[in-house]
C-alpha cells in the first residue's frame, strides 16, 4: 500500500513527465527538442617529470616509455597531502613531496595522456600492527569498465629504526651506545624511544597490464572497496605506458625446452643452468618466453647471452632463502639473482642480459647477505632493459671489472643502493636509467681498496632515494656525471655527492659534474642538525683535491642550500676540499644559501646565475676557528658573470657573491629558511 505522502511526492514527478511526452509529440510541428547536453570532457592531464613540469628538464634524466602523472595533480574525492620535506612522513617520500589519501570508496582520476596498455601505480599502505605488511585492495577501471584489482601490499615497505633497521616498528633501539638527534645524546642502555621510531620506506610500486589499449582521453580511476583492509591507501603517482608486443627469439636456447615452468609453480633454476651450458655449447642465445619463473637462488653467467620477451611479460622472480649455515662470504640467505663470477676467480666476461624482470623478496638489509638483482663481476657486458624490484641491491658490482654498459632499465623498491660500482671497475658507463625509492644510494661509484677509473652516469633519472645520495662518488679517478635528473632525496645526504669518506682511494685526475639537473635537494642532515646543499662535497678520510669541474647544471628548488663543501669536525684543521671550479650553473631557489662553506679550500665561481635566495648568497664559516684578521679558510673567486641578488637582512639586493665575499667571514651556523616559489623557465 502507497502511503499519502509517498503519493504526494510522486506527483510533481508525474507532472514533469506528462510535459515531456507533451513536447516529444509537439516535434511534428513545432521542431526537434533540444540535443542533450553532451557530458563535459574530462580535465586535461597532467604530465610531469619529477613533478615538474618537463620543459624544466629537458634532455636531462632518462628517455623513458611512460608518462607520469602526480596524484595531487589528479581528480579525487580523497584528501590531498599538504606537501612537507620533513623525513619520516608520507609526503616527505612521494615524488614532488605531496600525494592523495583514499579511505574506502574514495578515488583518484586521471586522464590518460596518450594511447596506454600499461600502468605502474606508486603507493603506500599501512604496516601491521606487529610488522610485516598488510596487502588491501584497489580497484582499477578505465571509463567506468573492464574493472580489475591490484593486490596491494606493504610486505616490502616500513623500515624502521637505526641503521641497519628492522622490520618490528616496536623495537627499542638498535643502538643506544650511539648519538641519536632526538635527545642530542647518547642514550645508552635501557632508554626508552617513542615507538615506531624513525619509520621510513613508506612506498612501494606494482605494474599492471590492461586488458586492451585505451585512447589518450580515456578516464583512469584507481578507487579503494569498501572493506580494504587499508584504512587509507596513499596514491602517490600513475605512470602510463603503451607497451609493445612480447619479444620472440625463434633461434635460441629455450628455457622451456630444458624444462622451466612458466606458471612459476616450480623453481626453474636448473633449468636456466641447463639451457645456458646447451647455449654456451651450441653459440646460441638463452631465451626466456613470457612467463613467470621462481628462481630461488643464483644464476651464475659467463659468456652467455640471456634474453627475455621484455620485462613486462618475462619475470624471473624468487623468495629469501635461508642458509643452513653462512657462506664464506658472510651471506645468510640467498634468492633470485644473476651473478658473474667473483673476481677473485677471474670474474665473467661477455655476459648480455635483457628484456626480463627480476623480482626479489627482500624485506631487511642485512649487509652481508648476497641478495641483488645483479651481482659478481662482468666485464664487456651489457645489462639492458631489465626491471629490478624488491632485491637488497638493484645492480652491485664487486671489480675488479671493466667495459661494461649498464643501459635503459628500471631499478625500484630497494632496501639499499639501486647500483653500486664497487672497488676497481673501470672504462664503464651506466646510462638512460630510471631508479626510484632506493634504500640507499641509488647510484653511487665506492673506490673501496682500488680506484674506480674512466667510470660515467650519464643520462639517469633518480627519484626518491629514502635514504643518502641520488648519486654519489666516493674516490675514484677521472670519473664523469652528466645529464642526469635527481629528484627528493628524503636524509642523510643530498642529491650530487663527492665525498673522501667510507674507506675510499683518493680522488685524482678530472672529477666532472656536468649538465645535470637537481629538484627540491639540499636535505636536512639530522645527524648534524645542519641543512646540506643540492651538489655536497665531504672531506672525512682525507682532503679533496682532485680537478673538480662542475658546469651546466641546474639547482632547482634547494630546501637548503645548492652548493655545500663541508669537513668533518675532528679533521676539519686536517683536511681541505680545494679548487672546485663552477661555471655555467644556474639556481632557481634555495632555503638558505647559495654556498655554504664549511671546510677550508676554496672554489672559483662563473657564470653562475642565480634567484630566488631564501638568506644569504655565501655562508662562509670555513673552518670555524675565526680569524678575523685573515678572513675564513675557505676562499672564493669569482671569475666574472655571476648574477643573481641574495636576499640580505643587511643589504638587501647585494650581489650574491659581492666583491666583499672572497674569504669573508659570514657564517650563520644554522641559517633561516625561507621556501623559494617553484621553479620556472629561466
Amino acid at each position: 500500500m502507497t502511503s499519502p505522502t509517498a503519493e504526494a511526492r510522486r506527483r510533481p514527478a508525474m507532472f514533469s513527465a506528462t510535459l515531456t511526452a507533451l513536447a516529444v509529440a509537439a516535434t511534428g510541428v513545432l521542431g526537434a527538442a533540444p540535443a542533450a547536453a553532451a557530458p563535459a570532457p574530462p580535465p586535461a592531464p597532467v604530465v610531469t617529470r619529477a613533478a615538474l613540469d618537463p620543459a624544466l628538464v629537458a634532455g636531462r634524466g632518462a628517455d623513458v616509455p611512460f608518462l607520469e602523472q602526480e596524484a595531487e595533480h589528479a581528480t579525487t574525492t580523497g584528501t590531498v597531502l599538504a606537501p612537507s620535506r620533513d623525513a619520516y612522513t608520507l609526503a616527505a617520500e612521494a615524488s614532488g613531496r605531496s600525494g592523495v589519501q583514499l579511505a574506502a570508496r574514495q578515488w583518484v582520476e586521471f586522464t590518460l595522456p596518450a594511447a596506454t596498455n600499461a600502468i605502474t601505480v606508486r603507493y603506500s599502505i599501512p604496516d601491521a600492527p606487529g610488522g610485516g605488511g598488510i596487502t588491501s585492495p584497489l580497484d582499477v577501471t578505465v571509463d567506468g569498465k573492464d574493472r580489475r584489482t591490484l593486490a596491494l601490499t606493504s610486505e616490502y615497505s616500513w623500515l624502521y629504526n637505526q641503521y641497519p633497521f628492522t622490520n618490528d616498528p616496536n623495537a627499542g633501539l638498535l643502538h643506544p651506545d650511539w648519538w641519536i638527534a632526538e635527545c642530542g645524546c647518547v642514550p645508552g642502555a635501557g632508554y626508552q624511544v617513542a615507538t615506531p621510531f624513525r619509520p621510513m620506506h613508506f612506498y612501494d610500486e606494482q605494474r599492471m597490464l590492461l586488458p586492451r589499449t585505451y585512447r589518450a582521453g580515456s578516464v583512469l580511476r584507481l578507487a579503494v572497496p569498501a572493506g580494504a583492509a587499508a584504512r587509507l591507501t596513499t596514491i602517490d603517482l600513475v605512470d602510463t605506458e603503451l607497451v609493445g608486443a612480447p619479444h620472440v627469439r625463434l633461434k635460441a636456447a629455450n628455457v622451456l625446452l630444458f624444462g622451466a615452468d612458466p606458471l612459476g609453480r616450480r623453481d626453474s633454476a636448473d633449468s636456466f643452468d641447463k639451457a645456458i651450458a646447451a647455449a654456451r655449447k651450441l653459440r646460441l642465445p638463452v631465451y626466456v618466453p613470457p612467463g613467470v619463473y621462481r628462481v630461488n637462488r643464483h644464476i651464475i653467467v659467463d659468456d652467455v647471452t640471456i634474453e627475455g620477451a621484455g620485462s613486462w611479460y618475462t619475470i624471473i622472480r624468487g623468495d629469501e632463502v635461508a642458509l643452513a649455515e653462512p657462506s664464506p662470504d658472510g651471506s645468510v640467505h640467498t634468492g633470485v639473482g644473476f651473478y658473474g663470477k667473483s673476481a677473485a676467480d677471474g670474474g665473467s666476461r661477455n655476459v648480455h642480459l635483457s628484456g626480463f624482470s627480476i623480482r626479489g623478496d627482500v624485506r631487511e638489509r642485512i649487509d652481508t647477505d648476497q641478495v641483488n638483482g645483479i651481482g659478481g663481476a662482468m666485464s664487456d657486458s651489457t645489462i639492458e632493459g631489465l626491471h629490478i624490484q624488491h632485491t637488497k641491491v638493484g645492480l652491485w658490482f664487486d671489480g675488479p671489472m671493466s667495459n661494461t654498459v649498464v643501459r635503459n632499465n628500471v631499478i625500484v623498491d630497494q632496501v639499499a643502493d639501486g647500483l653500486n660500482f664497487h672497488t676497481g671497475v673501470t672504462d664503464s658507463t651506466v646510462a638512460q636509467n630510471f631508479v626510484r625509492n632506493t634504500g640507499d644510494d641509488a647510484l653511487a661509484m665506492w673506490s673501496e681498496g682500488r680506484a674506480n677509473a674512466r667510470n660515467a652516469f650519464d643520462r639517469n633519472t633518480v627519484q626518491t632515494p629514502t635514504l643518502a645520495n641520488g648519486i654519489a662518488l666516493y674516490g675514484g679517478s677521472d670519473l664523469a656525471v652528466s645529464g642526469n635528473l635527481v629528484a627528493d632525496p628524503i636524509r642523510e645526504g643530498s642529491a650530487l655527492h663527492v665525498g673522501s669518506r667510507f674507506g675510499a682511494e683518493p680522488f685524482g685526475g678530472t672529477i666532472s659534474i656536468a649538465d645535470n639537473t637537481t629538484v627540491r635537494a639540499g636535505t636536512w642532515e639530522l645527524n648534524w642538525n645542519i641543512g646540506l646543499g643540492a651538489i655536497w662535497f665531504y672531506a672525512l678520510d682525507r682532503s679533496i683535491d682532485a680537478d673538480i669541474e662542475v658546469t651546466g647544471d641546474h639547482f632547482l628548488d634547494s630546501t637548503n642550500h645548492a652548493i655545500m663543501v663541508v669537513a668533518d669536525w675532528p679533521v676539519k684543521d686536517r683536511y681541505r676540499i680545494e679548487g672546485v671550479r663552477f661555471r655555467d650553473i644556474r639556481v632557481d631557489g634555495t632555503g638558505a644559501n647559495v654556498v655554504s662553506a664549511r671546510a677550508m679550500g676554496s672554489a672559483s665561481f662563473e657564470n653562475v646565475d642565480v634567484r630566488n635566495v631564501g638568506h644569504w648568497g655565501v655562508n662562509n664559516c670555513g673552518a670555524f676557528n675565526w680569524d678575523w684578521a685573515n678572513g675564513s679558510e675557505f676562499s672564493l673567486a669569482d671569475l666574472g658573470g655571476n648574477d643573481g641578488v641574495d636576499r640580505n637582512e643587511f643589504h638587501v639586493g647585494t650581489p650574491w657573491l659581492a666583491p666583499y665575499l672572497p674569504n669573508l667571514i659570514t657564517c650563520n651556523d644554522r641559517p633561516p629558511v625561507v621556501a623559494p616559489p617553484a621553479p620556472s623557465a629561466w
